[in-house]
């Protein structure tokens, strides 16, 4: 468990820094940046899928018509709640007023980055944020899908048209509308050299790409990086290097809950001991996801395990 004193505040006042915080910058959801949250009410939500499409017939003039023949199906999108909560000594707050810092506003935008990254740990991994374990009761995760590539030999772009085309060519075929990229992916084809007759060249075959610190798009396709692909920090790396696959339709996932920051002054929220007894406040966000994932519709690309 770690309190914060006034001492952690300190450094913050204007007389040391004097815009107030300066916080590390950490990737937010590339869930969200790819698929499309939806409204959901709170509980298990019923989606009505197709077991096999209806089919429009053609019917000449005066003849019969004839019905189509199809099914229905549902898949239920579940609740995850999450929480963030930190305790503070109560002095904190009271700097937070007389120099206006905005102390708690930070930490609790601070605490939004850790439920962006806990979405995309749970509905990839099944990774618990805190502690970095598996959560072996959830069992619609990305990462179970079976259609996965080793990077071994190949070159980091052959492995991606190798991931597209075990969508593409599959039964059934699925589209591919979003790639979600681990930062070491994305420096392995910013790093690849155009090739001639004798061999590599010094030149980059994708110059677009920089350094590969901020891609957004490659070979059409629309790519969010973060390093929650691979886990990390959170967790031992996953060696997930990227997920590609039909984020648009593969995802479902909505925001059933999402509470206000709440200041806590009394009780013990967490079990590390009574607040009042330890002069201390809590600050707790906490949010309800809901998500179901057609994991057939994804690819991985992993690290060869040694």
């Amino acid at each position: 468990m770690t309190v914060f004193g006034s001492s952690d505040a300190k450094v913050l006042m204007p007389r040391t820094i004097a815009d107030g915080m300066i916080k590390q910058s950490k990737s937010l959801s590339t869930v969200a940046r790819l698929s499309n949250r939806e409204p959901m009410r709170f509980g298990e939500v019923d989606f009505i899928t197709f077991n096999d499409f209806p089919k429009m017939e053609y019917v000449e003039e005066g003849a019969n018509k004839a019905s189509t023949s199809t099914g229905f199906g549902s898949v239920t999108a579940k609740p995850h709640k999450g929480q963030v909560t930190l305790r503070f000594n109560e002095e904190v707050q009271w700097a937070d007023e007389d120099y206006q810092l905005g102390i708690l506003t930070e930490v609790a935008d601070a605490g939004q980055v850790a439920l962006s990254r806990g979405l995309d740990l749970g509905l990839y991994h099944r990774i618990n944020p805190l502690t970095g374990s598996v959560i072996t009761g959830w069992d619609n995760y990305v990462t179970a899908t079976t259609k996965r590539v080793e990077q071994a030999t190949a070159d980091a772009d052959e492995d991606f048209r190798a991931a597209v085309g075990l969508l593409i060519n599959g039964t059934p075929s699925s589209q591919v509308n979003g790639v979600a990229i681990d930062p070491k992916f994305a420096w392995a084809l910013a790093d690849l050299k155009k090739k001639d007759g004798s061999g590599e060249t010094s030149d980059q075959r994708y110059p677009q790409l920089g350094f590969g610190t901020n891609v957004s798009d490659f070979m059409g396709v629309p790519v969010a990086q973060g390093d929650t692909v691979s886990g990390t920090p959170e967790a031992v790396d996953t060696k997930v290097r990227a997920i590609v696959g039909d984020f648009q339709n593969g995802i479902r996932w909505g925001v059933q809950r999402e509470l206000p920051v709440e200041i806590i002054r009394f009780g013990d929220p967490d079990g590390q001991g009574d607040l009042k007894r330890k002069n201390q406040i809590a600050l707790r966000l906490e949010i309800v996801y809901g998500w179901y994932v057609f994991t057939n519709r994804f690819a991985v690309i992993e690290d060869k395990v040694v």
